[in-house]
């Protein structure tokens, strides 16, 4: 059962209303009075098409991401953009261009670029410790996947443990058995065992 906020004649004032119907029209109950009422439905939203530069791992293509008419994206939010093949990349938006202007929210219609980086597919850079040097290492992987402080993993026929996670945002992680995705992080610290 959809609720929505619409006025009512009998209540005189605006009240939650049970949506019935939203075939041709919307048929609405009052839950305070009761009264059912029908409306025409609201119009569905334009879509607009707002160039977005994607940044993977040192390379850049430009693609498009499909956003509505009055939506609001900000900086962190998580969208979809596609290339002109149709290959499409899950993003997430680090900087938004308004003319000649960086803003850090705004609608749709106003945006001319937003610039991003690729999340489905990352690259996490992990730095192994083995007493004396420091083994710089890259592992492939998928944006939600997890790694966790304590874990024991192997790279290269390097094992290591997780001592602490850095993330994008710059807080550290060092809590035993707490975790981060893979598109978070900026860098993993780990011994080599």
């Amino acid at each position: 059962m959809d609720l929505i906020d619409a006025y009512c004649n009998t209540c005189k004032e605006e009240t939650e209303q049970e949506v019935l119907s939203e075939s041709r029209e919307l048929i609405l109950r009052c839950t305070v009075c009761g009264l059912t009422t029908r409306r025409p439905l609201p119009p569905e939203p334009e879509p607009v098409l707002v160039k977005t530069i994607v940044s993977r791992e040192g390379e850049s293509f430009v693609g498009k991401a499909e956003l509505m008419k009055g939506e609001e994206v900000e900086v962190g939010d998580y969208i979809v953009a596609e290339k002109d093949d149709g290959e499409g990349a899950g993003v997430e938006i680090m900087s938004i261009e308004i003319g000649d202007k960086r803003v850090k929210k705004a609608l749709a219609e106003e945006i001319s670029t937003i610039w991003s980086r690729a999340i489905d597919d990352v690259i996490v850079r992990i730095s192994v410790h083995d007493g004396k040097k420091t083994l710089p290492m890259y592992v492939a992987c998928e944006g939600d996947d997890r790694f966790t402080i304590d874990e024991v993993i192997s790279i290269d026929n390097v094992r290591s443990r997780i001592d602490h996670i850095c993330l994008r945002n710059g807080i550290i992680q060092r809590r035993k058995g707490k975790y981060e995705v893979a598109n978070r992080i900026k860098r993993i610290y780990a011994y080599r065992l």
